[in-house]
């Protein structure tokens, strides 16, 4: 048998491990969103409440759960799913591409050991690093996407709706902001990214090669579980405040040349949302944030590693 007909006869995720890898893991990104979406949406709304309020009428904030029953109130059940297309775009592409990197880097860059140790530091890395690659590729979904969350609000306020759909809204705002508009708050939104994938990918990875090699735990669900709830804890603390700053500033009015009209820069909306409402209005959002990212993180990680088994990948 000629090589070209050894590599056709091998499985698929063996003749295009990355490319496999990455339609696994947009599977399982795509399960986990569409379960978990609506704590997403209600994160979002709360990270907006309390901005601008100075030029307009005083709106009483509101917790999460109020949040979420007021969305279905006053806009209907469905729309907790409001922004759900581009969300799963997002992570197709987002959770795809930091998944690819971070074990490219793991088992190839930073040299993982034959017994499978990975020492602290350069999880750190891979997930950083991992995360900041998959986040800059996967922003102009992103953006579409919270701004398609706050549609149903602008609705209730009056003010007309910006979009009639995901593909109108990515239209209008390369038509106004140009190929740079898609971009907008994706330094926010890298940096988010990072701390996000700091707890999640580095935890995940840490704590569950920690159980393997230092506990009577094997490979199973249980140790994947146990993983991923610290890294879905670990990821909202270390991501809620990034996160806020980036709602803030994809979510903002702009000019005709793209610009934001209440934030100059990430920093400029950091000043301002702590000086204006202290600094624990940047963890507004947290518990729905810990609440998504918690089940996110569970269905994600058992999805990703059982489909991985079931396609013949090894485990991450």
């Amino acid at each position: 048998m000629s090589p070209a007909e050894e590599e056709k006869s091998l499985p698929l995720p063996e003749r295009w491990p990355r490319a496999s890898k990455f339609a696994l893991s947009a599977c399982a990104a795509a399960v986990a969103e569409l379960v978990t979406f609506p704590l997403d949406l209600t994160k979002t709304r709360l990270q907006v409440q309390g901005e601008g309020g100075a030029g307009g009428q005083a709106v009483p904030p509101r917790g999460m759960l109020r949040t979420a029953a007021g969305i279905v109130q006053e806009e209907g059940l469905w729309s907790l799913w409001q922004g759900a297309t581009p969300a799963i775009y997002r992570h197709i592409v987002y959770s795809g591409v930091r998944m690819v990197a971070y074990e490219h880097l793991r088992d190839s860059v930073l040299g993982r050991a034959e017994d499978e140790s990975f020492p602290f530091w350069k999880a750190v890395v891979g997930g950083m690093s991992a995360g900041v690659i998959g986040q800059f590729f996967a922003s102009p979904t992103d953006l579409v996407k919270v701004q398609m969350q706050m549609e149903g609000k602008r609705k209730l306020e009056g003010k007309p709706l910006r979009f009639r759909g995901v593909h109108h809204a990515f239209m209008k705002i390369l038509s106004e902001g140009g190929i740079r508009g898609l971009w907008a708050g994706w330094v926010p939104n890298v940096q988010r990214a990072a701390l996000v994938n700091m707890g999640d990918l580095t935890t995940y990875d840490s704590v569950k090669h920690f159980l393997l090699l230092n506990t009577p735990l094997v490979d199973n669900s249980v140790t994947h579980s146990v993983s991923s709830c610290c890294s879905g804890l670990v990821a909202a603390v270390l991501g809620t405040p990034a996160d806020v700053v980036k709602t803030r500033i994809m979510n903002q009015p702009r000019d005709q040349q793209g610009r934001g009209l209440l934030y100059k820069s990430s920093m400029d909306c950091l000043i301002q949302t702590v000086r204006g409402e202290g600094f624990i209005s940047l963890y507004k959002g947290f518990i729905p944030t810990w609440m998504r990212m918690a089940p996110w993180s569970l269905v994600f990680w058992l999805s990703y590693e059982q489909i991985r088994r079931i396609c013949g990948v090894s485990s991450f």
